[in-house]
């Protein structure tokens, strides 16, 4: 997956918000880690301010 379709994908799960908006953004994240690795992720979580969102902060471990 490349970033700009992970930045799309997470914005849908924003506009949503809740509980479960927060597992799909959690397994998009998971998937950026393991192709693009923890910089990558970093970079989407602060770009899209996840931390205040979900609750995601920089170098979090996704699995």
């Amino acid at each position: 997956m490349t970033l700009d379709r992970a930045r799309e994908l997470l914005q849908v799960q924003l506009d949503f918000g809740g509980g479960y908006n927060r597992n799909a953004a959690r397994l998009i994240l998971a998937e950026i880690q393991r192709e693009q690795g923890q910089a990558a992720v970093n970079t989407l979580i602060q770009e899209l301010n996840l931390e205040v969102a979900f609750g995601f902060k920089p170098n979090t471990v996704f699995k």
